[in-house]
């Protein structure tokens, strides 16, 4: 059965899928990265990966995979197969379409996650025929992915969608990128739980818990949700006037809290927009698996734009 590989290279983990022509999940598997070790280990542990996965296909599927992709966390250049550097894993510069390639003997496609899972949610997910999308992942930071005819643009040098690091609040809080008042320093997940435990006074308290207090009427909690869901507006809009997506889809850790979320959101957006036209806001549908599925849709891109024997290096 002709199929290829799917790997989502995450922080900590990694989850892989061998995924057939009709975007069937033939085979699911996860591994730890291995960051503890340090980059080089990391590296190593995608190449057995991916190994083994051609290994499994190679048996169970009666021939090989045709293809492979891959989505990697931190500053993708796409086009050159570079992984150039994430900080959660300690990378810089790692050629991983050639190292892969070499392991695998197939065409190999990389692709950044945000901008890969974005891809699985507007071809495949809650943005399937939607002509133009903006993705929008709420987690540890916050990051988009801009979705024009079943592609997303990474821009001339890989950048595109990178929503938040759009300052929202001039001068506000100091933002790693050197910026002040940073859309994901006000409105991300880790920033509503730093908000949350300083207003509880619990310094375990999280985004979830603040979400829970919300939802039984915390004025508190309802204080410190509004701020951010206001934050997030003011990035939204701008999103809107430059991109005019006909869908949003708000995704990551933050957008679990559904429509305590999603409902303020839509009003506090309505409110804000003049000219431009209001786009469907709808919560992602693919969860955790869009990673993976966007993988496997740019192995079978690739596919598409090659004879299939070609091995990209």
């Amino acid at each position: 059965m002709r199929h290829v590989i799917a790997l989502d290279v995450g922080g900590t983990g990694m989850k892989a899928a061998l995924v057939g022509a009709d975007g069937a999940l033939l085979y699911e598997a996860r591994r730890p990265t291995g960051r503890e070790r340090g980059p080089d280990a990391v590296v190593a542990n995608i190449l057995d990966f991916a190994a083994e996965l051609r290994a499994h296909g190679a048996e169970t599927l009666g021939e090989p995979p045709a293809a492979a992709g891959v989505a990697v966390p931190g500053i993708v250049d796409e086009a050159a197969g570079v992984a150039a550097y994430a900080a959660n894993l300690g990378w810089r510069d790692v050629p991983l379409r050639r190292l892969l390639t070499s392991v695998l003997g197939v065409p190999v496609a990389l692709g950044h996650d945000v901008r890969t899972g974005g891809l699985a949610e507007g071809r495949i997910g809650a943005g399937k025929g939607a002509d133009r999308f903006l993705f929008v992942a709420l987690g540890t930071g916050i990051a988009g992915a801009i979705g024009v005819d079943g592609r997303v643009e990474a821009g001339a040098h890989g950048f595109a969608g990178e929503i938040g690091h759009v300052v929202v609040r001039p001068g506000g809080p100091e933002c790693p990128c050197g910026q002040r008042g940073c859309l994901e320093r006000l409105a991300s997940a880790s920033a509503v739980s730093e908000a949350w435990a300083a207003a509880s006074g619990d310094p375990d308290a999280d985004a979830a818990d603040c979400a829970k207090a919300v939802a039984s009427g915390d004025p508190n909690a309802v204080r410190v949700w509004q701020q951010a869901v206001d934050a997030l507006a003011d990035g939204l809009v701008t999103a809107l006037t430059l991109l005019d997506p006909r869908t949003l889809i708000i995704g990551g850790g933050l957008a679990e809290a559904g429509e305590t979320l999603l409902t303020p959101l839509r009003d506090a957006v309505r409110q804000r927009v003049t000219f431009q036209k209001l786009p469907t806001i709808v919560p992602a549908a693919l969860g955790d698996a869009a990673g993976c599925l966007g993988a496997g849709l740019l192995a079978w891109d690739l596919l598409d734009t090659t004879d299939g024997t070609e091995v990209t290096t």
